[in-house]
Order: C-alpha cells, then sequence, then structure tokens
C-alpha cells in the first residue's frame, strides 16, 4: 500500500503532516479532527465559500491600495480568489459547518486554501509560507470576528435573491391558474364548514398575494444585512488595522459582489450582535408558515378523490401505496410541509443562538449560518419544486364544485338581504332536516320568483360586493323584495 505523500506544517500546537496535494493546511486539519459534528462540510453552501472569497479579494486589494502588501502577492491573492469564485477548489473547503470558535476554522480554512493556490500562481510550493503566508498576509487586517459575519451576510443576500427568484415564479404560476379558473364557482368555508360561495380563481389568487407579501417582508430583512463590520478585526476596535481600510474594503466588497454594503457606525456593537440575523430568520419563518397552509389547503382541496372534497386534482408524481393499487397521495405539498417544519425548527436554533451571545462577541454565528442557509435552500427548492411538479398541474373538478354550491345551505347567506335572517334561517333548517335544495325551498315557498332568485345567484353576483337590481316578480306574489 502506497504512503500518501506529505508536507510538515507548524502552528502554536506544533508540528503535523499534511498532505501533499492538499490546498488546506495545519489549521483546517485540526478543524477535522476537532468538529466531527454534521459530517457536512462547509463546501455544501458554494455561497459561503464563494462570499469567503469575495471577501478576501476585497481584504487584498485594500491593502494593496494602502500599501500594506506588495502588488505580487495581492494580485496573486486575488487571482485565487476569483478562481474560488468561478467555483474552482470548493472540495478543498472541508471544516465541518458546525463549529466551536466562533467561524475560527473556516476562516483558516479559507487563508489556507487562498495562500496555496496564490503560491502556486507565483510559482512556488503548497505550503511555502515562506513566500506567502495565509494569516500575515490573506488574513492581513482581518479577524476571524469580522470575516466571519461579513461572508455569511453576502453569502445570505446570494441565497435571498434566489429565494426571492422561486417565490416570483411560484407567485406567477398561482396567478395564471387563478385566471384559468376565474369562472368556476365553488363553496368558500370557514372552520371547516360551507360559508358562501366564492370562485376557485379567487380562492387561488390569494396564495399568490401572500407569496408578494413575504417577497416584499424578504426584501426588507435583506436590506438588514447590508451592515457589516468588516474592518472591526477583533472586537470592533480596528487593532491592527489601518485608519482608513474599514471604509476602503467596504467599497471594495461592494464593488466585486455588487449588494450596496455599508460599514456599520459602531463595529463593537456590529460584531456582537445578532439581531440581523434573527429578523432574517423570522421572515423565512413567516415563509414556511404560509406556504404550509397554502400546502394544507392543496391537500385538502384535492382530497378523496371520491371520499373528500375533490373539488381540484393534483398531478400524479408517484404511486402512493405499496398495497393500494390505484393510490396517489399528495406527496409534493407534503415535502413542502416538511421543510416549513425544518425551517420553524431553525428559527428556535437561531433565536437561542442569538441570545446566548456574550459581551463583545458572539461565539455560535456558525449554527445561526447553517440554520440560515438550510432555510434558504431548502424553502427556494420547495418552492421551485411545488411550482414544477404541482401547482402548473393542477385542473379543475368543475361539475363536483358546482354540485356543492347546488346543494349547499350556505348558499342561503346570499338571500338575507331579500327574504330576511329568520326566513333565510327557517329555509336553511329545512334543507339540513329534509335534503332539499335552498333553492327548490325558496321557490317552494314563493319567496322569490325563479327569475329574481337566478338573478341574485348569478356567478358574478354571488362573489363581489353589492345587490343586484331584481326583475320584477312574474307569478310569486308573495315575493319579498
Amino acid at each position: 500500500m502506497s504512503q500518501v505523500a506529505t508536507r510538515i506544517e507548524h502552528d502554536l500546537l506544533g508540528d503535523r503532516a499534511v498532505p501533499a496535494e492538499a490546498y488546506y493546511g495545519i489549521h483546517t486539519l485540526r478543524a477535522l479532527e476537532n468538529f466531527r459534528i454534521t459530517g457536512t462540510a462547509i463546501s455544501i453552501y458554494p455561497d459561503l465559500v464563494r462570499a469567503l472569497a469575495c471577501v478576501k479579494q476585497a481584504a487584498a486589494l485594500a491593502n494593496n491600495a494602502l500599501g500594506l502588501l506588495p502588488d505580487d502577492k495581492a494580485g496573486a491573492i486575488a487571482r485565487a480568489c476569483e478562481e474560488i469564485r468561478e467555483g474552482e477548489l470548493l472540495d478543498q473547503f472541508l471544516v465541518d459547518v458546525v463549529q466551536g470558535g466562533a467561524g475560527t476554522s473556516t476562516n483558516m480554512n479559507a487563508n489556507e486554501v487562498i495562500a496555496n493556490r496564490a503560491l502556486e500562481l507565483l510559482g512556488h510550493k503548497r505550503g511555502g509560507y515562506q513566500h506567502l503566508h495565509p494569516v500575515e498576509d490573506v488574513n492581513m487586517s482581518q479577524s476571524t470576528n469580522d470575516v466571519y459575519p461579513t461572508a455569511v451576510k453576502v453569502a445570505l443576500h446570494f441565497a435571498i435573491d434566489r429565494l426571492g427568484a422561486a417565490m416570483q415564479e411560484l407567485r406567477r404560476a398561482f396567478e395564471a391558474k387563478a385566471h384559468e379558473f376565474g369562472d368556476v364557482l365553488k363553496m368558500g368555508r370557514t372552520q371547516l364548514q360551507d360559508a358562501v360561495p366564492m370562485t376557485l380563481g379567487q380562492e387561488l389568487s390569494t396564495y399568490a398575494v401572500m407569496l408578494q407579501e413575504d417577497e416584499e417582508r424578504l426584501r426588507e430583512a435583506a436590506l438588514l444585512i447590508t451592515e457589516i463590520n468588516l474592518g472591526a478585526t477583533a472586537i470592533g476596535t480596528g487593532i491592527n488595522a489601518h485608519p482608513e481600510y474599514a471604509a476602503l474594503v467596504c467599497q471594495q466588497l461592494a464593488d466585486i459582489t455588487g449588494i450596496r454594503l455599508v460599514t456599520a457606525p459602531n463595529l463593537v456593537e456590529a460584531t456582537q450582535d445578532a439581531g440581523a440575523y434573527v429578523q432574517l430568520s423570522g421572515v423565512l419563518k413567516r415563509i414556511a408558515v404560509k406556504l404550509s397552509k397554502v400546502c394544507n389547503d392543496l391537500r385538502l382541496l384535492s382530497s378523496g378523490p371520491r371520499a373528500g372534497l375533490g373539488e381540484i386534482n393534483l398531478p400524479p408524481v408517484q404511486a402512493g401505496s405499496s398495497i393500494m393499487p390505484g393510490k396517489v397521495n399528495p406527496v409534493i405539498p407534503e415535502v413542502v410541509n416538511q421543510i416549513a417544519f425544518e425551517v420553524i425548527g431553525n428559527d428556535v436554533t437561531v433565536s437561542f443562538a442569538a441570545e446566548a451571545g456574550q459581551l463583545q462577541l458572539n461565539a455560535f454565528e456558525p449554527v445561526i449560518a447553517h440554520s440560515l442557509f438550510k432555510s434558504l435552500m431548502h424553502l427556494r427548492n420547495g418552492c421551485d419544486t411545488l411550482r414544477e411538479r404541482c401547482v402548473t398541474g393542477i385542473t379543475a373538478n368543475r361539475e363536483r364544485m358546482a354540485k356543492t354550491v347546488r346543494e349547499s345551505i350556505g348558499l342561503v347567506t346570499a338571500l338575507n338581504p331579500y327574504i330576511g335572517y329568520s326566513a333565510a334561517s327557517e329555509v336553511a333548517r329545512e334543507a339540513l332536516a329534509t335534503g332539499k335544495t335552498v333553492y327548490d325551498l325558496v321557490l317552494e315557498k314563493k319567496l322569490l320568483s325563479k327569475e329574481q332568485l337566478d338573478e341574485i345567484l348569478r356567478p358574478e353576483n354571488l362573489t363581489r360586493p353589492g345587490r343586484p337590481v331584481l326583475p320584477e316578480p312574474s307569478g310569486a306574489k308573495n315575493a319579498k323584495l
């Protein structure tokens, strides 16, 4: 068995052998040994890796502009960062998503990978840190405590943009279905009991409105994370950084990312406060709760198909049972429900982690980041899946809905203004007792003429404000107008 070639690296704990071909170094190696927690590397979130490269590139350019980092080193670091931003070396970002140290292991992983790639670009071997050092050069003017939260916020922006786009597409799918079913009359329900008529289009349009509202809330939350603490270094005092560095590196990072970033007015406060994460997490929970409600409705409206409501059909995407032939389940809404449950749990995690910060730093940002990235990723995938595999294929059982309207006792509510509440109540009671329809009973009791009743019960009159002008009765002498 051949032995893996290694190189020797040194840190404050001593020497360790690192695989010679690895772009990571001794700090990453120790993190791999220390944090065998989830088995999931930070590379599962390419947005975070990309954001780290953006931050390191901005820092190198700012330090170079201030005369602190030579052109050759700055250029090599910047080129290495550009490669990582394009997706190269993703497999070298190996530390666990959940880690102690407030993200130090993630920051050191980035420093080492960038340094070793920059060394190659300068014509040196990996590990030749005498030529370009992960901490002294790549991490110049920085601390984990300003790099990590800044990278997390940049990465969150990338992820928020994609979630917003997925929500917009789902909203448009509901809008299209609302338009398609705008003329389909059905019974509305409150507390799972018959209420008053509405159209299926009105029902589905509400889901589009709910999504649009949450798109706006998401944009508002995104504004809160444009404030960064890059330049704060250890606790916000800016120790070891040039006085002009914070403003310059913020501008460089804004130019690289295309995000309108601003430096926090109080860097000491910004380094310890996790309030923006809590706000974002709350918005993601809101989105999840409302998406889950929509999916509950879709499952209920499609229930049956014969022994349930059965008003709509969800597209069949897989067999529903290993024992019941022909059974098809609403698996797409079900999976989105489960995503919602997870996001709600992630919000609890974020809340506890934000609260647990002490004094000048919150050491629990890794689990905050992990929770937020999971929520954003899964909500985005859930929106796409719901749209592609469910909403666009919804069909309506028009005759079934028309039948329930004809037979519903709730129809009597529309007659209140014309026959009075007492008479309407008596019609409802008798309809329930005899099984006769409201329509037939009103005619039988000569409360309204057929012409008047048909006018009142026209779909457009049942589903919007106002009272129709009734025709004169032709034979119904006792009609009450």
